[in-house]
């Protein structure tokens, strides 16, 4: 699934890590933590396939196997939350009965015509978990999944962490993950 090898990443002359080994294997999860700045969003972000490390090598999945949650949900605000996820479902040619599917799993049905700027913090988490898991990944990416969810939005993510597929999860609850972690990397 994951073999990186080495890895670094650099913005200019700042270093932000460097030497990171990562091998991950359909079904297991990586916890990855850290103090805040230490660059585990930075790895998130190469290991979705969003940037590129400055230096090692990284086999990974194909793009499109791969669901990324990262700080900001990436809905649309004007739209309301079935447009948004009609969009991604024509984006990533997903049939539209995953869509209601999606919405009614994660309690959006009923707010599924209002505009996703209108939703509390929660429901737009709520709402990028369902636009995440519309193509089905073989490898979900989440960084800080569990902000802003209250504690019906925790269980359902609970649920979608316990899917077989392999998980990479950065987080400051690391204890919600721990259970399913078969990898763990600490930034300093």
């Amino acid at each position: 699934m994951i073999r990186g090898r080495g890895l670094a990443k650099r913005y200019g002359d700042r270093r932000v890590f460097a030497g990171i080994d990562v091998e991950l294997a359909d079904g297991d999860t990586l916890l990855v933590t850290g103090a805040n700045g230490s660059g585990k969003t930075s790895l998130l972000r190469i290991l979705a396939r969003l940037a590129l490390p400055s230096a090692g090598s990284l086999e990974l999945p194909a793009r499109e196997r791969i669901g990324y949650l990262g700080h900001e949900p990436l809905v649309y605000r004007e739209l309301t939350a079935l447009e948004n996820l009609v969009l991604f479902a024509r984006l990533y040619r997903v049939e539209r009965e995953r869509v209601g599917m999606l919405l009614e799993r994660f309690g959006l049905w009923e707010a599924r015509n209002e505009r996703t700027g209108t939703f509390s913090r929660g429901m737009q988490q709520r709402l990028g978990l369902c636009r995440v898991l519309l193509h089905e990944p073989s490898l979900l990416v989440l960084d800080e999944p569990t902000n802003a969810l209250d504690a019906h939005g925790l269980e359902l993510l609970d649920a979608v962490v316990e899917e077989p597929r392999a998980l990479v999860v950065a987080t400051h609850d690391p204890a919600r993950f721990a259970r399913r972690a078969t990898q763990r990397l600490a930034f300093t």
